[in-house]
Order: C-alpha cells, then structure tokens, then sequence
C-alpha cells in the first residue's frame, strides 16, 4: 500500500497507484499538505479529532479505498501510529502518506530545499 492514490484489487494483493507525487508537482509543497490535511478530515472521527479503525473503515470511499480488508486498514492505522494511542493524528496521517510513497520520498530532498529556499526569500522580503 502507499500514500494517497488509487487503489485495485489483482491476483489477491493490493496494487496502489501512488498519486502523491503527481498532486506534490501540481499543488506545490504548501498544496500537497492542505490536500493531506483535507484527506485527513475526510477519515476522521469528527468527535474524536483523529482517525480510528471505525472512522477509516466508515469513510475510505472517500479516497477510493474500498476495497481494503480488514486487516488492511488495521495495518493502515497501526503502522502510522507513532504515539500508541491506537488513532492517528493529523501528523501522523501525513507522516505516514509520505512513507508510504516512495517517489515522493525519493523528491523528498527537492521539496525540503524548496521550501527552504521560499522561506529565506520571503525572510529577505
């Protein structure tokens, strides 16, 4: 599985287009994490303010993961929970699109001096 994209079912395992790089090109550093942001309250718990394994299976359509098993949003929840709370939070959401999508990741480096570079720029300014 990787970060947001589209996902299809093949010969019993999970095939993920990776969408993340595409929407970093178009969006910009700044657009890509308002859309993560977005995708986050799309699979929340609005009570709660996190995703839980409720609020993931209730509301993956809406980022086309139906299809997902059980076990597979489970996994989705428990590897990106860095603080072992059993949820994920809206850092940890974005942590884990960014892991689980390794072209963005390999960009990684050109977006970080990017923002850097627009940070210096506007401190100039």
């Amino acid at each position: 599985m990787a970060g947001i994209g589209k996902a299809s079912r093949g010969n019993n395992n999970m095939e993920f287009e990776d969408l993340l790089p595409v929407m970093a090109e178009k969006l910009g550093g700044e657009g890509l994490m308002k859309e993560l942001c977005n995708g986050f309250e799309l699979l929340m718990d609005k009570e709660k303010g996190v995703i839980t394994l409720d609020s993931l299976r209730r509301n993956s359509a809406v980022l086309g993961l139906q299809d997902l098993r059980e076990d597979e949003l489970a996994a989705m929840v428990e590897e990106g929970d860095l603080d072992g709370d059993g949820a994920l939070n809206q850092m940890e959401f974005c942590v884990l699109m960014f892991r689980l999508s390794p072209n963005l990741m390999d960009c990684s480096w050109f977006w970080l001096e990017h923002a850097l570079h627009q940070e210096i720029t506007a401190g100039r300014s």
